[in-house]
């Protein structure tokens, strides 16, 4: 493929079968990240109330 091949119309699917072929695409990537950041929070979120009632409970 030459330099300026990507501008010649019509050939996506071609393209999208050899070269990028085995590439996650971007909306694929962009989905895993907000699942990834999504269970991160939850986590981090869990931590965090744990240990409000963890010092609740030893306060009272």
């Amino acid at each position: 493929m030459g330099f300026l091949s990507w501008l010649v119309p019509g050939n996506d699917h071609q393209l999208a079968a050899t070269q990028y072929e085995g590439r996650e695409s971007a909306s694929d990537r962009a989905a895993r990240r907000r699942r990834e950041d999504h269970h991160k929070n939850l986590t981090r979120n869990a931590r965090k109330q744990q240990a409000r009632e963890d010092k609740f409970w030893r306060n009272l």
